[in-house]
């Protein structure tokens, strides 16, 4: 069954008026068709027979001119009489032929003589032949004497008129469809954290309208929410930075002492993971989507490989141009790339971009996770103690951060073992 909904309601339309169609053309061909055909075979032979009765009863009415005019003026029979000839041999019989059948069946019924028939062909003439004690009778009936020959013309126009109502009925379908494909692609885009199509409006029937209106409702709701949470958390970083500002002023004012190294780290610490928190929190809903190049970046992070000697080897297949947000990419890539150089001597980043779908590769030779750990270290402030996000420097935010730009992109990272020996980071998202 197809996937998709325009040609399931396609399917629904198209069913029943194949079955209903089907079910009348049966019936019609049982009990119209056939018995229409049964009943002018039926007169056809009784006149044939009437006409054999008076040739027996009459055997010397001037050479039968009377019974040959009769049958002509009055029953619209054409009548020869032949000599005594055998009947020509049986000709071959129609695969499916209602009236060679039924004409069959009624002269074996009521002659019940040896008689030939000849219904095959186009021609509108039926002949029959019929063996008699010393002649043969021939008798040439039109085939509208003894067929239904009209019946097609029934089955032309079920069938014509069936397409005319497919024709009007499926545009009109399709635009009972096309609101809810918008909708479909209006939600598919705000979930990849691209804007509304402008084109977007609730339209359709009621259910369909009633279900835009709700999204754009919902949508409003979640951004109203960005923005306050990132006003709160812009506040509250604010304030804080006024305090670790202030508090790090006392102790550089109180001179040095052997113990403000050790505050002075904690203060330092304290910043660091507030800056982590608030970029974690904030994100980049507020970033448009726009064109990024992968070539452009690799070539930042050969520079930034050579500036902490270490080995990187990249490699790009497909367009090097992908629509993201650019400034959330960067920091998704940055991020996921550095935590690589700290932990590794050899980086390779291999980058996938076709129909519509990136997927970037990210394999290092470093310690790597531990299998049943690798889903932990996404979530926020998570350090783990064996593990290489084990660093003085380090909030346990990066890859969560990542991962977290990554999905609001509509796509997401995986972590596995390496086939250098360390972990591999992959990443997908529709570009």
């Amino acid at each position: 069954m197809p996937k998709r909904l325009y040609p399931r309601s396609l399917i629904i339309i198209i069913t029943p008026m194949i079955l209903l169609q089907s079910v009348v053309a049966f019936v019609f061909m049982e009990r119209h068709w056939q018995t229409v055909t049964l009943r002018l075979s039926q007169a056809v032979t009784r006149d044939i027979s009437a006409i054999i009765d008076m040739i027996e009863t009459f055997p010397h009415d001037d050479d039968y001119a009377n019974v040959i005019r009769i049958a002509q003026d009055r029953l619209a029979l054409k009548v020869d009489i032949l000599p005594p000839d055998p009947l020509p041999p049986p000709g071959p019989k129609p695969f499916f032929s209602l009236l060679d059948q039924t004409l069959s069946s009624e002269i074996t019924k009521q002659i019940n003589r040896p008689f030939w028939i000849d219904t095959v062909g186009n021609s509108n003439i039926v002949e029959v032949r019929v063996q008699l004690k010393d002649k043969v009778l021939r008798v040439f009936v039109r085939r509208s004497q003894a067929y239904a020959s009209n019946t097609h013309i029934f089955l032309i126009w079920m069938v014509g008129t069936s397409l005319v109502l497919l024709v009007i009925a499926i545009p009109f379908l399709r635009n009972q469809i096309r609101p809810i494909l918008q909708l479909a692609e209006a939600a598919e885009s705000f979930g990849k954290g691209r804007p509304m199509p402008r084109d977007f409006r609730p339209r359709g029937a009621e259910e369909v309208r009633r279900a835009g209106f709700a999204f754009i409702q919902m949508r409003e709701r979640i951004e109203r929410q960005i923005d306050q949470r990132t006003a709160m958390l812009t506040g509250v970083s604010h304030d804080l930075r006024t305090i670790l500002t202030r508090f790090r002023l006392t102790l550089a004012l109180s001179g040095k002492k052997p113990d403000l190294k050790a505050l002075n780290q904690d203060i330092d610490d304290m910043q660091s993971m507030l800056e982590g928190y608030l970029e974690f929190a904030r994100g980049e809903a507020a970033e448009d989507p726009g064109r990024f190049d992968l070539e452009a970046f690799f070539e930042k992070l050969s520079e930034e490989a050579k500036l902490r000697q270490r080995s990187l080897s990249t490699s790009l297949a497909g367009d090097r141009i992908i629509h993201v947000r650019p400034t959330a990419f960067t920091r998704l890539l940055s991020n996921v790339v550095g935590n690589a150089f700290r932990y590794a001597e050899e980086v390779r980043v291999t980058a996938t971009h076709t129909r519509g779908s990136l997927t970037v590769i990210v394999d290092d030779n470093g310690p790597g996770i531990p299998e049943e750990k690798r889903e932990e270290v996404f979530k926020p402030f998570v350090r783990l103690d064996e593990a290489r996000n084990l660093d003085a420097s380090g909030t346990g935010l990066g890859l969560a951060i990542a991962r977290d730009i990554a999905r609001s992109h509509g796509g997401d990272i995986m972590l596995e073992q390496s086939p250098l020996g360390g972990l591999r980071a992959i990443i997908r998202v529709p570009a």
